[in-house]
């Protein structure tokens, strides 16, 4: 058997103003064929869990190129086609393959491409022809188009938010591909639109028990090869933005459709029940404040460079600066010309400086203040699960009263966009996180598993609107009407 590999992947808030080109991909992770690191990145996991599954079958693996961009907004049209077409070009050089098995997220919006996953999977399509296996492990908070459903043999997604999954799920992908190239099962998709958009937290109910759901019902029945939720990404505003749910069987459409029709149900049927519940900056800080002991985590949710924000956010920051607040570490804000001043004076210097708040509207006011840079990281990498993601160079600084005393205080100024995934993040630039009684963090979700462990509490925090998080309220221009909260009744009578 020959197969071809190969990942194109980022998430696109197309409300952000931070335009991704080609370096933004080399900055996050670029891989030419053969050169993609033992480890994978969130959404190249088919790659290297490839590598295993072709070896022991003694397969050839034939690997494509492998990039992923963290996300922000439009992918630039120069960016998307020229590493499409390389991956396209790569793909018939191969030919004849036996199956394509790919790593994308599917929530990419280029310029010029509303559904670059769908455009790509289309070309993959006509270029194997209609019998060849075409399969793709996909992240949840995508679009799933008609177009890609059309043009792919299955979907697997990751089941878990945060996704601590991504490796069993490309495994899963493999899976279902090699007992179908070997004969042994016929994998047919069928999909089901549940007319909603919300959050899905795994680490909470009801989540947790739907996920666990889904995985009894694969155990149980070996015609169900595999189930997906698709979330959905709110701040994609295109016209198929909204959550699904997927079921692969043996052959068998009539049962996946009462599958996924039933999984959509039970997901509509909890709709508004799913998010975690929140505080806004003033409660958030003050709740931290009050605690008995430390560290309490205030995740500041929806300045997420997860969710394609800047990250440079200071409502938070502020707050904690007017009520006084000690022994804090924040990790992180975005601001790569602080960062090169920083480094510039290099570590224990004190100076005048004004940072963050600078990429978009409601996120805050830029913080101006003397402050002594701790401690610079040309590099600084965190951990995600079994993989690395960079978020430097990156300086630590120390914000100082007028008289230079300490507030109690530090700030992580990065210049690469990374939400926090785990606490290496503060590691990285000397802080012990344990030693502290408030973290601040960047992330909606995904620091969950990493942070829950030290955390004596978690705060969610809504700070300011730099992300569109009320889709009732959000301006979309292309998100159609009928989904829920955007019409109350989507489903008409019926409901």
């Amino acid at each position: 058997m020959r197969i071809f590999t190969a990942a194109l992947a980022t998430e696109t808030n197309t409300f952000s103003p931070i335009v991704i080109d080609r370096r933004g991909f080399e900055d996050s992770l670029y891989a030419p064929p053969g050169h993609h690191p033992e480890t994978p990145t969130l959404c190249t996991a088919p790659i290297t869990v490839g590598r295993k599954v072709c070896a022991e079958k003694g397969w050839e693996l034939i690997e494509g190129t492998a990039a992923w961009a963290d996300p922000a907004g439009l992918v630039s049209r120069g960016a998307y086609e020229g590493l499409r077409d390389e991956i396209l070009d790569q793909l018939r050089a191969a030919m004849p393959v036996n199956a394509v098995v790919l790593g994308l997220h599917g929530a990419m919006v280029a310029q010029g491409y509303l559904d670059p996953e769908g455009d790509m999977l289309t070309r993959i399509r006509e270029i194997v022809g209609p019998d060849i296996l075409l399969c793709a492990e996909l992240d949840p908070h995508s679009h799933l188009t008609a177009k890609r459903v059309e043009a792919a043999d299955f979907f697997v997604v990751f089941k878990e938010f945060p996704h601590t999954d991504f490796v069993d799920r490309a495994e899963d992908l493999w899976r279902i591909a090699v007992d179908t190239l070997e004969g042994r099962v016929r994998p047919v998709m069928s999909v089901y639109d549940c007319r909603m958009i919300d959050v899905f937290p795994t680490s909470r109910e009801p989540m947790r028990s739907f996920v666990n759901h889904m995985i009894e019902l694969e155990q149980a029945d070996p015609r169900i090869l595999s189930l997906s939720a698709i979330h959905g990404f709110m701040a994609g505003d295109v016209p198929e933005m909204g959550t699904k749910t997927i079921a692969v069987t043996d052959g068998d459409a009539a049962l996946g459709a009462e599958l996924a029709a039933d999984l959509g149900q039970r997901l509509y049927a909890n709709r508004g029940r799913h998010l975690m519940p929140v505080l806004d900056e003033q409660a958030a800080v003050a709740q931290a404040m009050a605690a008995p002991a430390g560290p309490v985590v205030i995740a500041d949710m929806w300045d997420n460079p997860g969710g394609g924000t800047a990250g440079d956010a200071t409502v938070v920051l502020h707050e904690l600066l007017a009520r006084g607040a000690t022994s804090v570490a924040i990790g992180t804000i975005w601001d790569p010309i602080a960062v090169q001043l920083c480094m510039a004076a290099g570590e224990g210097a004190e100076m005048p400086l004004r940072f963050g708040a600078k990429s978009a509207p409601h996120t805050g006011a830029p913080v101006d203040a003397l402050v002594r840079v701790q401690r610079v990281n040309p590099s600084a990498e965190m951990r995600f699960g079994d993989s690395l993601v960079p978020f430097g160079p990156a300086v630590r600084i120390a914000i100082l009263t007028e008289t230079g005393a300490e507030t109690g205080i530090e700030v992580i100024l990065n210049t690469v966009r990374a939400q926090s995934y785990d606490p290496s993040l503060f590691t990285a630039l000397g802080i012990d996180p344990l030693a502290r009684r408030i973290l601040v963090i960047k992330s909606t979700n995904h620091f969950y598993a990493a942070f829950q462990p030290i955390a004596t509490e978690i705060i969610y925090c809504s700070a300011g609107r730099p992300y569109p998080n009320d889709p009732a309220t959000t301006p979309y221009r292309l998100v159609r009407k009928d989904i829920w909260p955007r019409s109350q009744n989507p489903f008409g009578d019926a409901t």
